[in-house]
């Protein structure tokens, strides 16, 4: 039986003269709905993680049960806490349950209020010491919910660049684990010790930190702000699709991670979302769950979160999307993964199937207890993700990207059913030192997510002043300006470039990518790395070569 089920049979065996009928009543409604939230929050793990109808009702009946037993709980509060036990800890339960619902609402619909919902309930449950009891109670699992609770916030934290408070989080999270560890003889004392191994690897990532005056580390915000984009100039005639899904696949060996969500996704999860309105001044809501109250216009695309996703799993979600997508809409695949390469001459050659393409996780795919690696030579790679394996999706606009040593694989994107269509592709090889820091996120991921981050990189630099910081974001939205402009006047570039420039998000990466490719073949360490993108870059090549040198001596 569950707390509730055994507090509310405990009450029942009270002779009713012991309790007064009105106050019996409010404690079996309570377990009611206590009992009825979790059911509904359990449920929500058996819901498919992919198409935008399946689950919106269901999770609108989880809402609607939590704002019941929130705001039930806050009005009865004395009544519980005398008749029914009620403590502390679990009203934090609930909160952090309510913080969970509006984090997974916000991957499910990419709108970054929900985000800050999350934030206003896990903030509260620490503001408030709702776990504060939890440590003198000699039970370990209500420690375990704690550290979750921490791992969560932190999340979250990380996602809307509350750095500062993330290294609180962090530091206070050490000593939750010191304490549980010394106190019970745990077999999970390695795994909590790697996520702080983690989540401390994933705040220094960053290759170059901006410093205040006093020395202070600035956190700098990366989403779509109104001046990101360059505006397109009056009468300029580009195409109206709309990115309306967009699918960020991680699967890149030994790079940072923390909660599935690798440095690299992160970094383009971000580069596809807007800022938040108002994002520091957000005040606690607490009691106010209206996830049904839709933006008039979505703010930001659809994204899927992909994980070292096997084959399989890539396929169905890259189906459901293809499936939903709206009229005149894009969808993007971004694929940061290990390259495969073609182990030797095949008797069957297929177009598209030649030359690799990037790994899909292969972990599940074993046999009484070995994972399947015998081929025959002349085989193809199964759990590799090949260029003709998105032949199908190309009926569609399709915007795809592809972080991966065997980049080049998709160079010869074979458009078969005249949609527009762009790839771009990093470079496959990097000179040394840029290698060494692969772990910490790819060169060419960064550029897509904060170019003078990546350009700051390249030039050597492990830290900016403010000031300098902001001379060089200036002089580099004139430099875009004159890549966008140069792109929409030219004749003779291809015109899927034009047909995706209508939006923001895509017209921002389009822009970056030349950026990118123009600084790395005028650097002269990289002269001598492959760079395989097909790209209007060779238009502006002269341009940015003039401007280089200028904010390079910001």
């Amino acid at each position: 039986p569950t707390t509730s089920q055994t507090a509310l049979t405990s009450l029942l065996l009270t002779t009713e003269d012991d309790i007064p009928l009105a106050e019996r009543k409010t404690v079996t409604d309570f377990c009611y709905l206590l009992d009825k939230s979790k059911q509904l929050f359990n449920g929500l793990r058996d819901l498919p993680q992919y198409g935008h109808k399946q689950w919106q009702s269901y999770f609108g009946r989880t809402f609607d049960v939590y704002t019941k037993l929130w705001k039930f709980q806050q009005q009865h509060r004395q009544v519980l806490d005398n008749r029914y036990g009620l403590k502390r800890w679990q009203i934090g339960e609930v909160a952090s349950k309510i913080g969970q619902l509006y984090y997974h609402y916000y991957l499910r619909t990419s709108e970054t209020s929900y985000l800050n919902e999350a934030f206003s309930f896990y903030s509260a449950i620490r503001q408030r010491s709702y776990y504060f009891q939890v440590n003198k109670e000699d039970r370990p699992e209500l420690v375990v919910k704690k550290l979750r609770y921490y791992a969560r916030y932190i999340v979250v934290c990380l996602l809307l660049n509350k750095m500062d408070l993330v290294k609180v989080l962090v530091k206070e999270l050490s000593e939750e684990i010191e304490d549980y560890t010394q106190r019970f003889n745990t077999e999970d004392q390695l795994e909590w010790n790697l996520v702080l191994q983690e989540v401390a690897a994933f705040i220094e990532a960053d290759p170059t930190v901006v410093l205040n005056d006093n020395n202070s580390m600035v956190v700098i915000t990366h989403r779509l702000q109104e001046e990101s984009a360059p505006p397109l100039e009056q009468g300029m005639v580009v195409g109206q699709l709309v990115l309306a899904d967009a699918l960020i696949i991680g699967n890149c060996n030994n790079q940072v991670k923390f909660s599935e969500l690798t440095i690299d996704m992160f970094r383009m999860l971000q580069a596809l979302e807007r800022e938040p309105v108002n994002l520091a001044t957000q005040t606690s809501k607490q009691g106010t769950l209206e996830p049904n109250e839709k933006p008039a216009k979505r703010e930001n695309p659809h994204k899927y979160l992909l994980y070292k996703p096997t084959f399989s799993q890539l396929f169905t979600f890259l189906s459901a999307s293809f499936k939903e997508l709206p009229a005149n809409s894009v969808l993007l695949i971004y694929l940061s993964a290990t390259g495969v390469f073609p182990s030797g001459h095949s008797d069957y050659e297929v177009g598209g199937y030649d030359f690799g393409g990037v790994l899909t996780n292969t972990n599940r795919d074993i046999v009484n207890g070995e994972t399947v690696q015998k081929r025959i030579q002349a085989q193809k790679e199964m759990h590799c993700l090949h260029p003709g394996d998105l032949f199908p999706f190309t009926r569609k606009p399709l915007f795809v990207i592809v972080d991966s040593s065997n980049s080049a694989a998709y160079k010869n994107f074979t458009n078969l059913f005249g949609q527009p269509l762009v790839c771009l592709l990093s470079p496959t090889m990097y000179p040394k030192t840029v290698q060494d820091q692969s772990q910490r996120g790819s060169l060419f991921t960064l550029f897509l997510y904060s170019p003078l981050l990546a350009f700051s990189s390249v030039c050597g630099l492990s830290s900016i002043q403010r000031g300098v910081w902001e001379r060089a974001q200036e002089f580099l939205r004139k430099v875009f300006r004159d890549i966008g402009q140069m792109i929409t006047r030219s004749r003779t570039i291809d015109q899927a470039f034009l047909q995706f420039f209508g939006d923001e998000f895509l017209r921002l990466l389009l822009i970056r990518f030349v950026f990118c490719s123009a600084v790395l073949r005028l650097h002269k360490l990289f002269r001598v790395s492959k760079c395989c993108c097909k790209n209007p870059v060779n238009i502006c090549l002269g341009l940015i070569e003039r401007q280089l040198g200028e904010l390079q001596s910001c």
